[in-house]
């Protein structure tokens, strides 16, 4: 695996839920608990924020969720 990638770990896929903030046009995943703290968090080149905790995805974030699919709110 090249040092741009990394593996992390999907867990408490039992346990997701999904917020869409009209407002910000932002798309949250959460993994488990959502007051959960991360201890690391990435934002990728294509406005995808990834939220860490112990080497697993504990959040994702989509910016500019409507738009990327085409809907104007």
């Amino acid at each position: 695996m090249s040092e741009s990638r990394r593996a992390f770990v999907l867990e408490d896929i039992d346990r997701v839920w999904i917020e869409y903030d009209r407002n910000t046009d932002t798309l949250n995943i959460v993994f488990g608990e959502s007051s959960e703290e991360a201890d690391e968090a990435i934002l990728t080149e294509s406005d995808v924020g990834y939220r860490m905790k112990g080497g697993r995805i504990i959040g994702i974030t989509i910016y500019n969720f409507a738009k990327r699919l085409g809907i104007e709110l």
